[in-house]
């Protein structure tokens, strides 16, 4: 059955990047608005006549905590009409319908292989909520490895507090890397994302999930490259931004 359509109330905006904002977004008419990590919403946004040229669905940044509030994480697209309405119209206090939560691109109910969450620019979303949640309840784990890839050390969504995570939550590794960096920078890590689980299951291919979020390119060219490693097209759950 699906989820009716909401009122949700805009209660928090901060700039993360000059191009990404974080929205927080209460819903009054529900004690918890309770999803699973990596569950998505879908916003119906004053922007065109007809319906499905009205929605957008953005993955749930935060992770369930038993309120009836929830963080979206959004970058803004040049021509996009969608979001230069939630940057130009929507402010604290504004209103949004919505509906959710959304999707099965969630983690399996044993996490007993070690875990590759591979991401690019804001498909972090559905991943910080994991991390999150798996560190808020203690749940058992293997290895858990967080791939980020964007352009510059500016566009880093999230990096101090993945990286205090890395400190907390055994078997956490926060591993961001940027395209546009200059190579001889010693501070951070350069390129894309592919080379850093190649280098990790080249030495040693063990059992894992692969979890891809992200724009097309990146989830093609993984998904090829995971399954030139050996791994089973089972193995591999994605996620398709724009």
């Amino acid at each position: 059955m699906a989820e009716p359509w909401r009122t949700g109330i805009v209660t928090k905006i901060i700039n993360e990047t000059p191009s990404t904002r974080r929205f927080w977004i209460e819903v009054p008419d529900l004690i918890s608005f309770d999803f699973k990590p990596g569950q998505f919403v879908t916003l119906d946004l004053p922007i065109h006549e007809k319906k499905n040229k009205r929605w957008r669905s953005y993955s749930i940044a935060s992770s369930p905590d038993g309120t009836n509030s929830f963080e979206l994480i959004i970058v803004r697209l040049e021509g996009g009409l969608g979001t230069a309405y939630l940057f130009d119209e929507i402010m604290e206090g504004s209103e949004l319908l919505l509906r959710g939560p959304q999707g099965v691109f969630v983690l399996p109910e044993n996490l007993d292989r070690d875990i590759f969450l591979i991401c690019t620019g804001t498909g972090i979303a559905p991943f910080r909520s994991m991390v999150q949640h798996i560190h808020r309840y203690n749940i058992p784990h293997r290895n858990l490895y967080l791939l980020f890839g964007c352009r510059y050390v500016c566009d880093c969504l999230y990096g101090p507090e993945l990286k205090a995570l890395e400190e907390d939550l055994p078997g956490f590794n926060y591993l961001p890397t940027f395209s546009r960096e200059p190579a001889e920078n010693p501070l951070v890590r350069s390129g894309y994302v592919h080379s850093l689980y190649q280098q990790i299951l080249e030495t040693e291919k063990r059992p894992a999930y692969f979890y891809l979020c992200g724009w097309k390119e990146m989830i093609n060219e993984a998904k090829q490259r995971i399954l030139e490693l050996g791994y089973d097209r089972k193995d591999i759950h994605l996620e398709l931004y724009g």
